[in-house]
C-alpha cells in the first residue's frame, strides 16, 4: 500500500511500533536464525521482513503475517507473538540467542496485538528511506573504514550501520530508528563508540551519547533525503577529524 512518509505521524503509531517490535524480535528474526545463522531483517514494500533465506521470506505486510516458501505464499493476520512464532517457525521463545546485550523485554505473548495496516506500511517506508540514507553513507566512507551492512536489528528495531576505525574512538553506529522509550518519534541518530565533544551542539541526544535528526525535523526540510545524509555526514566527519 502506498504511504505518505513526511505526513503527521497518526495516533496509533506508537502502539503499533511497540507490537511489530515483538513481532520482529521473537518471530521473524529467529525463524531466519534458526536456518542460516543471521537474524538481520529488511525493509519491504509495505513493512519489513527477512532476506531471502533457503528459499524462504518471512514478512509483515501491513496487518498480515506472510511466510513465502519456494513460491508458495502462506498468510495469517496478526494475533499474538506466540502464534506469529509459532507461524514463521512453529516455536516461542523468551531466548533464541544469548548474546543479546540488551534484548528485548518480551510482553505477555498471548496478548492480543494492535496493528494498523498504514503503521506498518509508514515503518516499512521509514526503514527505506533510513537504509538508502545509511547507504550513500556507506558509499562514501574512506578507504580505512571498516564498514559493515546495513540491515534492521531485531533488538533494536531499527535500521543500522557501523562506519570508521575503531581506534582512537573514531567509529560509531548511524541508524534510522522508527522510535522508542527515548524518542517517541522516527529519527535518524549517530552514536559514537568512543569519546566525542559534548560541548558541541551537533551531539544533541538526551536518552543516549550522540546526536539525533527527527521525523519531524526532516518533515520541514525542502529536501528530507539531502538533510538525512548531511546529518550523517556531519557525524562521521567530526569523528575522523
Amino acid at each position: 500500500m502506498s504511504v505518505e512518509l513526511w505526513a503527521s505521524l497518526p495516533g496509533s503509531f506508537v502502539t503499533s511500533r511497540n507490537h511489530l517490535h515483538q513481532i520482529a524480535f521473537f518471530a521473524i528474526s529467529p525463524a531466519r536464525f534458526d536456518e542460516v545463522g543471521r537474524m538481520g531483517l529488511s525493509p519491504t514494500d509495505a513493512g519489513f521482513g527477512t532476506p531471502e533465506f533457503n528459499g524462504k521470506v518471512a514478512r509483515v505486510e501491513g496487518d498480515l503475517l506472510v511466510l513465502e516458501n519456494d513460491g508458495n505464499i502462506a498468510t495469517q493476520s496478526i494475533s499474538d507473538v506466540r502464534s506469529a512464532a509459532e507461524f514463521f517457525s512453529g516455536v516461542y521463545r523468551e531466548v533464541w540467542f544469548d548474546d543479546f546485550h540488551d534484548p528485548l523485554t518480551p510482553i505477555d505473548p498471548d496478548t492480543m496485538l494492535s496493528v494498523e495496516r498504514g503503521d506498518t506500511a509508514l515503518i516499512g517506508a521509514w526503514f527505506s528511506f533510513g537504509s538508502s540514507v545509511l547507504n550513500n553513507l556507506r558509499r562514501a566512507g574512506a578507504g580505512d573504514d571498516d564498514i559493515s551492512e546495513a540491515q534492521i536489528w531485531p533488538e533494536h528495531f531499527d535500521a543500522a550501520a557501523e562506519l570508521g576505525p575503531a581506534d582512537a574512538g573514531r567509529r560509531a553506529s548511524y541508524g534510522a530508528s522508527p522510535g522508542d522509550a527515548g524518542v517517541a518519534e522516527p529519527y535518524l541518530y549517530v552514536a559514537p563508540w568512543g569519546d566525542f565533544d559534548k560541548g558541541d551542539p551537533y551531539w544533541n541526544a538526551s536518552s543516549f551519547g550522540g546526536s539525533v535528526l527527527t521525523h519531524g525535523d526532516l518533515r520541514r526540510s525542502d529536501d528530507p533525503a539531502t538533510e538525512a545524509y548531511n546529518f550523517l555526514r556531519a557525524g562521521y566527519e567530526r569523528l575522523r577529524a
